[in-house]
């Protein structure tokens, strides 16, 4: 079977005014880092085509730049710029991160337990300016158990390589070789001798697991784990009671675990449970027993406990429940909590173990809210805990709790500088019924003299893949849009574990055509409920969500005013079959494998958004990417992009922004994050008529 290829480009005049002929020819490869390895001139040419898709959009958003200004203005007006953090109590010291009013990257602090001399061991910002780059992602920073060191890892690209750096703090001095192509985790051994660390293979794939003694070479470090699947990747982490190290290694449909003690001289993992097929499992242990979190006969999980796992014997601690999702378990000595997710709301549950007594945690009058909790302290003999929810309209707020007398005393809020009323706005849980009759839940904020009478524009935003839940927390930034009366609606739609595993399995491989139902069946659902009307919705998505963008503006482009696309996965067929792409191979389980299975391919081939674009209108786009990213390459948007200006029959805006210096999550920094969100939001201003 031949692979669909996007077809040579017709003399055609482009919105450059330039024709479109074999002058960027690179544009319909289907492997475009293959082409770029032996080619310097092709790299050129990409460039200056991505400069020029730039100067375009500059040019069709210059109308905008005061818009921009006033949401960035808005925006940073909302964020408490000078503001620390909780601390957190460790042996000797309390640790905590401050942000300033300038710097665009966080500070830790430090200070002795019982003293007042605070001392700083991390600036993001002066690290950045003396190393004079302009892109500065931080992967990693952990502080060593005998608090001597600081380890962190560095990514200036963009393409989430990371280097690994260990200093001494009281020096400032590396006490190490530096560590390149990591994926960025540093894990230190409890007698601060070594650091554990993933490597990178040639396709970006952490497959293997070394340990590193401190001020030798990296030459040699010891190899601990090696993970022969391509498919899986690997990770290290230290169990809840610091006495064993944990290996885990993965998909995104199955896991296997390997462990070994945190005092072997020479460590040799041993299996916990040989991997299959669709089932994830993850144990930790804690006083005397391993606890395993599992979707073993389970679908949305349950918790067992034993007591040796050399000679196991699984008992039931916490049991399944039919589209409720079981969360992971944080143990104190008297006390254990969990989260519950259902019906896209989370709670969260404690549990008295000795006498297996539960409770919700009912701590905020709200519904819809994020709740979370965080220790306060290393010292686990304790009935305190931090937490904290945030809900569309509420900021969020922290609380120190005592589990056992249930008293509460807020200790942060996030404050909002320039002024916020939560009584101004009015969030709503609604559920519609998708295609096939599975109710999907969304949650709707909006301001309260925004009009229910099909007026309003509306933003619906999607992701739907990989098993991610989309949250109902506060976001400051989406109040510019809100406070417009621009309704924002966030769509729970099949591929998320809103309603469990069954909610992600009913929206992934031949079912994924159901998070695109869903998607548009909420946009029919909010019409004829009034909350807008056919071409005023805004749709928004990155990455996965980008399919999902690329998908529903193919089937339903009468729905929509714009599109907002973020480093969206767009020419997915093609990226499905290239099995040397980072993700490709790890994402079977998740869309399919076209290469090997002809069903796969027919239905990829069926709803890939670039093969499956038309000859008709299409809404207002904004679709944005970066030259550096390693997770969706440049390409597939600049292609879509392409093959959406030739066959598009619309005078509509179709503008495709790429930042030279940034990876999949965009520009580095806080300024860097503010600048792209006012960008995308004075685009939806800018289509709906409000500037």
């Amino acid at each position: 079977m031949k692979i669909p290829q996007l077809q040579k480009k017709p003399e055609v005049k482009s919105c450059h005014n330039k024709t479109w002929q074999d002058d960027y020819s690179w544009i319909h490869q289907p492997n475009i880092l293959e082409v770029l390895k032996d080619s310097s001139k092709l790299l050129k040419e990409v460039r200056e085509y991505l400069e020029e898709e730039n100067t375009y959009f500059e040019h069709s958003m210059n109308d905008t730049k005061e818009v921009q200004k006033k949401i960035f203005d808005e925006i940073k007006g909302r964020i408490k710029l000078d503001d620390d953090s909780l601390p957190f109590k460790d042996i000797k010291y309390e640790y905590w991160t401050k942000t300033t009013t300038k710097g665009n990257y966080s500070i830790k602090l430090r200070k002795k337990i019982g003293s007042e001399e605070v001392e700083e061991i991390w600036n993001g910002d002066l690290e950045k300016e003396k190393l004079k780059t302009e892109y500065f992602g931080v992967g990693d920073l952990e502080v060593s158990y005998n608090d001597k060191y600081l380890g962190f890892s560095l990514d200036l690209k963009g393409s989430e390589y990371y280097t690994i750096y260990i200093r001494d703090i009281a020096s400032n001095k590396l006490i190490t070789e530096k560590i390149d192509d990591t994926s960025g985790s540093v894990t230190f051994s409890l007698d601060d001798k070594f650091i554990y660390y993933s490597k990178l293979d040639e396709h970006h794939r952490p497959r293997k697991i070394f340990r590193h003694k401190l001020g030798t070479s990296v030459k040699d470090d010891q190899l601990i784990f090696e993970e022969k699947s391509e498919a899986f990747t690997v990770g290290i982490g230290i169990s809840s009671d610091e006495k064993y190290y944990f290996i885990s290694t993965s998909d995104h449909n199955t896991s296997e675990q390997y462990y070994f003690g945190i005092d072997e001289e020479n460590p040799k993992p041993k299996l916990i449970k040989e991997r299959k097929k669709g089932v994830i499992y993850s144990v930790n242990s804690w006083d005397g027993y391993f606890y395993n979190h599992t979707n073993d006969n389970a679908e949305d999980f349950k918790i067992e406990f034993c007591k040796d796992l050399s000679n196991q014997n699984w008992e039931s601690f916490i049991p399944a429940k039919d589209e409720v999702l079981i969360g992971g378990l944080v143990f104190l000595k008297d006390w254990i909590i969990r989260a519950e997710t259902s019906n896209a709301l989370s709670k969260l549950i404690i549990r008295n173990p000795k006498t297996g007594e539960e409770n919700d945690l009912n701590f905020v009058d709200e519904k819809v809210i994020v709740p979370g909790i965080s220790l306060k302290q290393r010292d686990k003999n304790t009935d305190e805990v931090y937490l904290s929810y945030s809900s569309p309209k509420t900021p969020g707020k922290t609380y120190l709790y005592n589990l056992k007398t249930n008293n509460k005393k807020l200790v942060k809020e996030q404050e909002i500088p320039s002024g916020h009323n939560p009584e101004d706005y009015i969030v709503e849980r609604l559920e519609c019924p998708s295609h096939d009759g599975r109710m999907v839940p969304l949650t709707i904020t909006r301001h309260k003299k925004t009009k229910i009478d099909g007026s309003a524009n509306l933003l619906l935003y999607g992701y739907g893949s990989y098993g991610s839940s989309m949250s109902p927390g506060f976001s400051s930034t989406r109040i510019s849009l809100i406070n417009r009366d621009i309704i924002w609606v966030t769509a729970h739609i099949r591929g998320g574990m809103e309603r469990g595993m069954k909610w992600w399995k009913e929206g992934k491989l031949l079912n994924k055509k159901n998070t695109f139902e869903d998607y548009i069946a909420v946009g029919k659902y909010l019409i004829e409920r009034k909350y807008t009307s056919f071409g005023k919705i805004i749709g928004m998505g990155g990455s996965a969500g980008g399919l999902l963008m690329g998908a529903v503006v193919n089937k339903a482009p009468e729905l929509f005013l714009g599109i907002v696309m973020a480093v969206p996965f767009v020419d997915s067929l093609t990226t499905n079959l290239d099995h040397s792409l980072p993700l490709t191979v790890g994402e079977f389980d998740e869309f399919g494998n076209a290469k090997d299975n002809e069903e796969h391919f027919e239905y990829i081939y069926s709803y890939s958004p670039y093969h499956n674009i038309k000859k008709m209108d299409y809404p207002n786009i904004l679709i944005t990417t970066s030259l550096s990213d390693n997770r969706v390459l440049f390409d597939e948007p600049a292609k879509f992009t392409a093959k959406l200006r030739e066959y598009k029959t619309d005078n509509n805006l179709l503008l495709l922004k790429t930042e030279m210096n940034a990876g999949h999550g965009g520009k580095s920094g806080r300024d860097g994050a503010i600048e792209e969100i006012a960008i995308d939001y004075s685009f939806i201003l800018k289509v709906s008529g409000k500037i």
